[in-house]
């Protein structure tokens, strides 16, 4: 076991101590995100940012009831712009990296002794050796933990490492491209993309004057919309040396508009209907517009957001490849601005949190920015059929991936050479005129699905609640999505009858 994997085992290990005050698996990571933030600023000697008396070992040497008071005074007072001093003048502005993290933030501890277990718990791990392995990977351990807790529903906002990898093989981000995610949950896209441009660049050592600060500012631009979650993002980005902007903030809305035009597009946008049935609040949609499915919206998005040649691999459920109405003309809009190129069908119970069967779409945008004839034709791989039952006995790995990455190629565009495998296999080519046929239906399949032999093999208890609880949620969304069809229906033919 490497000693970032000791430490994580460690601190998850204390969530059970602290089960008596309440704290649930989500709320712990926000409350060691809190606590980490101040001691790895002092192991890695940025204690300049946070004002002297909100420090950490300002917190760990007090004790009992006057620490707990401390911490509680401290994370609002970070989280303050306009904190004032004793005699009521504005204290000197505060760093923006702290001011966001702090935002609002509130501790879930109510017993002195259950804080002290943490900062002393903190304070004994290995320091050296983790910052030796990188902070970063220590963080990233923990937002795993919690994502595999079933019962947390953490895993809406983190995609598998193995997944997020060889879509990063896949797509090959390079030195010096403007980067997106939009959904990004805890920035598992972006933190590996910049770790692939790291590693292959030497470091960012010898690069151009102003290039390294250029990448770690300026490349990536960064949306989150639930407030603990871009927490937990902006904590991770930071560790793994990114220095740019991770916005709080609705891509669906005009502030979406604004996000520059990316060289790249990486992305899981969150499943569902839009909160309260809401439609998106942009300006410059026009196949979505009238839609509350949120994915389906996020795609237009990102369709938008490409710079002409731009790329994009996107993780989206079945529905997105199969629904009539506003998901046909979005599919339409996507294979005829875009060279949709290759579809990916993932297996079940990778998400199980969420209930739903998932792909991953690969396109290019338009050089032209022209707005039809992108698309000849889509590579179809499915790694779905005669599955394994994944889970916590038969966790989703990096070699599950070998075959699909081979048969993609080397081309990020999907342009190399490959093999139609025939209906034996598992990667086959369909033109644009049988999709067409198919009434633009891109939830293809050949192979038998194999879906309820594999649910079938679960033995993990956790495992399979999660999987039926991911169904029950799964009826629930397309319910609640009936719903406000027809709702809306309603709402038009009054104003039709009106005309």
């Amino acid at each position: 076991m490497s000693a970032t994997q000791d430490i994580v085992a460690k601190l998850w290990k204390l969530c059970d101590v602290l089960r008596d005050d309440g704290v649930t698996y989500s709320e712990y990571v926000t409350e060691l995100t809190f606590l980490l933030f101040l001691k790895m600023m002092a192991e890695t000697g940025q204690e300049r940012r946070i004002p002297e008396e909100y420090r950490w070992d300002t917190l760990a040497k007090r004790e009992g009831l006057d620490q707990l008071t401390h911490y509680k005074h401290l994370l609002t007072a970070l989280g303050d712009p306009k904190e004032k001093d004793a005699e009521g003048k504005l204290k000197p502005a505060k760093d923006p990296l702290v001011l966001a993290i702090f935002e609002n933030a509130q501790t879930r501890l109510r017993k002195p002794a259950n804080l002290k277990s943490l900062t002393t718990a903190i304070g004994d791990l290995p320091w050296f050796d983790a910052r030796e392995e990188g902070l970063g990977d220590l963080y990233e351990g923990l937002l795993q933990k919690n994502a595999e807790d079933k019962k947390s529903g953490a895993g809406q906002y983190f995609t598998p490492r193995p997944l997020i990898d060889s879509i990063i093989r896949l797509t090959k981000p390079q030195l010096g491209e403007r980067i997106q995610d939009p959904a990004a949950g805890t920035g598992g896209f972006v933190v590996a993309a910049h770790r692939r441009i790291y590693e292959e660049n030497n470091e960012l050592y010898g690069l151009p004057e102003g290039a390294a600060e250029k990448q770690v500012r300026d490349c990536y631009s960064i949306a989150e919309l639930v407030p603990d979650t871009h927490r937990l993002c902006l904590m991770n980005i930071m560790l793994h040396g990114i220095e740019g902007d991770a916005q709080s903030m609705d891509t669906l809305t005009d502030e979406g508009a604004g996000l520059p035009k990316a060289d790249l597009i990486l992305s899981n946008p969150p499943f569902g209907t839009k909160k309260g049935g809401g439609r998106p609040q942009r300006g410059d949609f026009s196949t979505t517009a009238g839609t509350s499915n949120k994915q389906l919206a996020f795609v237009e998005h990102i369709i938008r957001g490409l710079a002409p040649g731009g790329r994009a691999a996107v993780v989206v459920p079945d529905n997105v490849l199969f629904e009539d109405g506003t998901g046909r003309a979005l599919r339409q809009m996507l294979m005829g601005w875009c060279d949709l190129h290759t579809i990916l069908r993932l297996p079940t119970g990778i998400f199980y949190a969420q209930g739903v069967k998932t792909n991953v779409i690969f396109f290019t945008r338009n050089v032209d920015r022209s707005e039809s004839g992108g698309t000849e034709a889509v590579w179809v791989y499915d790694m779905r059929a005669g599955a394994p039952s994944y889970g916590r006995t038969r966790p989703l790995r990096a070699e599950d991936f070998a075959d699909f990455l081979a048969a993609y190629g080397d081309d990020p565009h999907g342009g190399a050479e490959r093999q139609d495998q025939g209906e034996e296999g598992r990667f086959r080519r369909f033109s644009r005129e049988e999709i067409e046929n198919r009434g633009d239906n891109l939830d293809i399949s050949w192979l038998r699905d194999g879906e309820e032999e594999a649910e079938d093999g679960l033995t993990d208890p956790d495992d399979i609640t999660a999987a039926t609880l991911g169904h029950l949620r799964e009826a629930t969304r397309e319910i609640e999505a009936l719903v406000l069809e027809l709702d809306g229906k309603e709402e038009e033919a009054p104003a039709a009858a009106a005309e």
